[in-house]
């Protein structure tokens, strides 16, 4: 059975068949979905899927496009969010300076109290990073306790960084890029990865892997990924499956 660490099922994308999509990831072995939110809307409509569909779970949090949303008010009321049923992580959080919607600082200081609102809520976090290497190591070196673990959600970054993020507990979300034929970096990447800090994920509506690149993308396609990575490491996609389900209900369920 397959673990999904993050989708994105309340996208428009899904607005047509959402629930043919989501009845047929059911029949074919995806075990649990995490739908993770980007914005207040999204944490209300992430919520609302969670309530609905009882293999699929909810993280709550402001992507850093979505940082100037957020105020105290806002926040109160974020965690209030995080502590309703069938939430399991915080997220996604982080820092994008490739839209660079928000401003540097802003994105900065929401990602910080994101992170300290984990810890005190004991969940995990979901972080996002895109041209943002050395902030977000930076910032999340800051944070860094025992009481914080985590996933870096579709990482695009270097081996050495990879290690970085090893070194401190947290696991690596791999998804369709990892089937392109120009992913080299991040092919090293999980060829040095242990298999046991791997997460499964798609990103979907966004990243369809190969044989489907460009085209809307949904957990369906988790197996091209999970046999992606298996030919990487040399083992059989099964075990994949396997381990990175383990790693995903650890993760996410403290089992």
């Amino acid at each position: 059975m397959i673990f999904e660490s993050h989708a994105h099922y309340d996208d428009e994308a899904f607005d047509q068949d959402r629930e043919e999509i989501l009845r047929e990831c059911r029949d074919q072995g995806i075990e649990a979905i995490v739908n993770v939110s980007a914005s207040l809307s999204s944490v209300k409509s992430t919520l609302a899927l969670a309530k609905q569909y009882p293999f699929l779970y909810a993280a709550v949090g402001i992507h850093p496009d979505e940082t100037g949303e957020l105020n105290e008010e806002s926040f109160a009321w974020l965690r209030e969010q995080c502590r309703q049923p069938k939430v399991v992580a915080v997220g996604e959080i982080g820092l994008d300076y490739y839209w660079d919607k928000e401003r540097h600082e802003l994105q900065k200081y929401w990602f910080h109290r994101q992170m300290e609102l984990a810890k005190e809520l004991k969940l995990p976090v979901i972080i996002h990073s895109r041209e943002a290497a050395a902030d977000t190591l930076e910032a999340v070196q800051k944070a860094h306790s025992p009481k914080l673990r985590g996933v870096i959600h579709c990482f695009s970054y270097t081996a050495e960084l990879a290690r970085a993020y090893l070194d401190m507990g947290y696991y690596i979300g791999i998804g369709g890029v990892v089937t392109f034929k120009n992913a080299k970096k991040l092919k090293e990447v999980v060829k040095m990865l242990p298999l046991e800090r791997i997460l499964l994920e798609t990103d979907c509506p966004y990243l369809a892997p190969e044989p489907h690149r460009g085209k809307r993308n949904s957990s369906l396609n988790l197996p091209y990924i999970a046999e992606a990575i298996g030919r990487l490491k040399g083992v059989e996609t099964e075990k994949v499956i396997r381990v990175t389900n383990e790693n995903a209900k650890a993760l996410y369920f403290g089992t």
